[in-house]
């Protein structure tokens, strides 16, 4: 007898393929889980689930802590495992350009992504790299008409998390230039979140069983293979910019073996929002992150 397990997404894409994975790929089925998910309401987060006790598992990111802590608050829920060990944003610019630097962007006219984290990502992949992030243009264009935008001629470079810049290479309107990921190195960038009283029980067990093998598979497999096992899941994106946009990805290694959150990337997250001025002190490790459940 199957036992369902609610997963709620804040975002979908197949940056997120370790967690589709491990529903797609029937990992979860195989320990007695029936997946059932769904997408974070407009206007709330996927841990407003985890407290009202809808969601067993969420994706989040450790840096969703940081809110509640800086008004001395306790974050209700915890995150125990990373989805993604990197950044998942690419800078897409209207032509190929092999020998893009990042002072490139000087003056120029960008379309950044202004959600919280992604923002404070690009901010301070511009600071390793040395620019200046006022000496760009930024335009505030919302997320869901950054797209639209670019593709009507607006902005030189646009900001965008995969495979909307795989869609565009596909489409001819737009190359890849450079990653964020990249700029910035391995940090605790997205997570699972619960509750610390369902990492105790046996569901989260086998969840974290499923988890790990789902991860092991995806690093493992052909991205080809992997968008076949995902593509139900993406029925309005190409089957070939699936692929490329997972394969850009396991590239870059934000999918690593450990699935542990660990202190230095949870101390770089800390970096890219001091730099940023959203938090006022470096906040505990403890205070945010869980182990894993003993997936023994």
């Amino acid at each position: 007898m199957s036992e369902e397990i609610h997963i709620q997404f804040t975002r979908f894409s197949a940056f997120y393929s370790p967690l589709i994975a491990t529903i797609a790929g029937g990992f979860l089925k195989e320990e007695g889980l029936q997946p059932k998910h769904s997408n974070a309401p407009v206007g709330q987060s996927a841990i407003d689930g985890v407290v009202a006790g809808t969601v067993h598992v969420c994706q989040s990111a450790p840096s969703q802590g940081f809110g509640l802590l800086e008004k001395g608050q306790t974050p209700p829920a915890v995150h125990f495992a990373q989805i993604n060990e990197k950044d998942g944003f690419f800078l897409t610019a209207r032509a190929a350009d092999p020998d893009f630097s990042w002072d490139k962007l000087k003056g120029k006219h960008v379309l950044v992504d202004h959600g919280g984290q992604p923002l404070a990502m690009f901010k301070y992949a511009c600071h390793k790299r040395g620019l200046d992030y006022k000496a760009i243009n930024a335009l505030d264009v919302p997320s869901a008409q950054m797209d639209g935008a670019f593709r009507r001629g607006q902005g030189d470079y646009i900001h965008q998390q995969g495979p909307a810049p795989q869609q565009l290479e596909h489409d001819g309107a737009g190359h890849v230039v450079a990653s964020v990921g990249e700029a910035i190195g391995p940090c605790a960038f997205s997570s699972l979140a619960a509750s610390r009283e369902w990492l105790a029980t046996d569901m989260a067990r086998r969840f974290m069983r499923a988890y790990r093998k789902a991860r092991a598979w995806l690093i493992a497999t052909p991205a080809a293979k992997v968008a076949e096992t995902e593509s139900a899941f993406f029925p309005e994106i190409d089957r070939a910019v699936l692929a490329s946009t997972i394969a850009y990805y396991q590239k870059l290694g934000c999918w690593t073996p450990h699935v542990e959150i660990t202190r230095p990337a949870f101390e770089v997250a800390l970096d890219v929002f001091q730099h940023s001025g959203l938090i006022t002190k470096r906040h505990r490790y403890e205070d945010v992150v869980a182990t894993p459940p003993d997936a023994a």
